[in-house]
């Protein structure tokens, strides 16, 4: 069969393929009906193979302007407000009871400890009877200083006699006086052997040991005096300024749960002065109400509550963290997704602040950015009135 060039330059260009197609039926009959049914499916199949397929469906966020809490971050440790040293007082005794251990919460004057007492019973026993003495000869010298001085217009006694009759009396009188002060003296060595705490608190350290033989000022006990504990916080010098006594913080010690509430705390006072090694000041924070598991020597994170002021914020599941970065997918104008990092600053509730990296007319992954890589395709649905509505994957297909 014979066919003209002028047909075949025709059936070339795929505008008129068809209108040729049809021509050519009307010579060949059946055989160009089935020419132009075969070309009509391939072309439907080809038709929809340049569309890109959405790798997901999402909602769309844009950052939101929200009062945010403005807050300073530091690092530090957890120190006793005060430590007391409690120790022997008395020089050469036996430790005879040990009354109290580490972590023992302890009264003012409460004892602690107590040593063998029986040589400074009987100091005091002596000092008693030495007092007794000499009050007798105060007495005696106080009659015969009376007697002298009702004799003295008479003449019967020379005036170096009644000068040594006055002398005397005061001399007893003087001697009484030393002899109260050494039994006094016994009776406070007596109630040192008596070791009580000088003030409410826990025990934080013992060394004391039950027949041991100690002398004077050796430490027995360390007690966290009422039991108060304080942060030091490290702050840099440039934020020293912001921070005043009575201002709050909130504490998250070593051991506290991410689902447990944080440790209040209000700042005591800053230091003076500032390490010249490290530029950091110390800030130091009484904590308040409850501690939790907080204990002296624990590294702790604080924040401190400087007030309030206005930032964009997004959702927190728009934010990701991919290779030590925060990152949002942005979305563009062809609905495909770009990875941008992004600074973020508090969370507040289910939002978390950007404060940098990101402008306020941006559209980003509400959610569900996990699943999406650089370039990706997305179908950005409206987000529900009251909240937004998760991204949801296309649903499988149903089994056959």
């Amino acid at each position: 069969m014979n066919t003209s060039p002028r047909i075949l330059a025709a059936a070339t260009h795929p505008a008129r393929r068809l209108a040729v197609l049809a021509a050519a039926a009307l010579a060949l009959g059946g055989v160009g009906a089935a020419l132009i049914h075969g070309a009509a499916r391939a072309d439907e199949k080809a038709a929809p193979a340049t569309a890109v397929k959405a790798a997901l469906t999402v909602t769309a966020a844009t950052p939101q302007s929200s009062t945010l809490p403005v807050v300073l971050a530091a690092n530090g440790s957890l120190h006793a407000w005060q430590e007391a040293s409690v120790g022997a007082e008395v020089n050469g005794l036996r430790l005879a009871e040990v009354r109290a251990n580490v972590g023992d919460v302890v009264r003012r004057g409460q004892v602690l400890a107590t040593f063998a007492s029986e040589t400074v019973q009987a100091e005091v026993a002596q000092a008693r009877a030495a007092l007794a003495e000499a009050q007798a000869t105060a007495v005696e010298a106080q009659a015969n200083a009376e007697r002298a001085r009702s004799l003295q217009a008479s003449g019967a006694l020379s005036a170096q006699q009644i000068a040594q009759l006055l002398t005397g009396e005061q001399t007893a009188s003087a001697r009484v006086e030393a002899a109260r002060a050494t039994l006094r003296a016994a009776e406070v060595r007596l109630a040192q052997t008596t070791l009580r705490a000088p003030d409410d608190g826990v025990i934080s350290a013992r060394s004391a040991t039950v027949g041991a033989v100690v002398g004077a000022g050796t430490e027995l006990f360390r007690l966290i005096r009422q039991g108060r504990l304080e942060w030091r916080a490290e702050v840099p010098s440039a934020d020293l300024a912001s921070l005043k006594p009575g201002q709050a913080v909130r504490l998250r010690p070593a051991g506290l749960g991410a689902e447990d509430a944080p440790i209040a705390g209000r700042v005591r006072m800053v230091a003076p002065t500032v390490d010249p090694a490290t530029r950091n000041g110390l800030v130091y924070v009484d904590l308040v109400g409850p501690r939790g598991p907080a204990k002296a020597g624990m590294f702790a994170r604080g924040e401190f509550d400087l007030g309030s002021g206005q930032g964009l914020t997004l959702p927190q599941s728009a934010v990701l963290l991919r290779d030590g970065f925060h990152v949002v997918l942005r979305i563009g104008a062809d609905n495909r997704v770009v990875p941008v990092k992004v600074t973020v600053g508090a969370r507040v509730g289910d939002r978390i602040a950007i404060t940098a990296g990101l402008d306020a007319a941006a559209r980003v992954v509400a959610s569900g950015g996990a699943f999406l890589a650089e370039g990706d395709t997305v179908r950005v649905v409206d987000a529900a009135p009251e909240r937004a509505a998760a991204p949801t994957r296309p649903a499988p297909p149903a089994a056959r």
